[in-house]
């Protein structure tokens, strides 16, 4: 199993509308085809953090979700939308080994 974390960090003062894109994402297949998916929030650390956390069985599997959910013309819509609130981003790819 992988975990893959996509981790966002939003201009100060943008989560609320953030959370709004979130609430009104059209359609359901707009998040990855993952088998465990997740939307955190920070609760320490640095502030307004937003953490998309998927699980993946390979990392084929991974990479067939990125070509299918996030080639959609509504899902790169949505992206234009979403990228103009955050600061920065980075992702870690993990294995679960236990």
């Amino acid at each position: 199993m992988y975990i893959v974390r996509d981790i966002f960090q939003l201009k100060f003062g943008h989560f609320k509308d953030v959370k709004k894109l979130f609430d009104n994402m059209p359609g359901e297949k707009m998040m990855p085809d993952a088998t465990d998916m997740r939307v955190l929030s920070d609760f320490t650390g640095d502030s307004y953090r937003l953490i998309l956390e998927a699980g993946f069985k390979s990392l084929q599997d991974y990479e067939k979700s990125l070509s299918g959910t996030m080639g959609q013309g509504d899902w790169q819509q949505w992206y234009g939308d979403f990228k103009q609130h955050v600061e920065s981003s980075h992702r870690e790819i993990l294995k679960q080994v236990f």
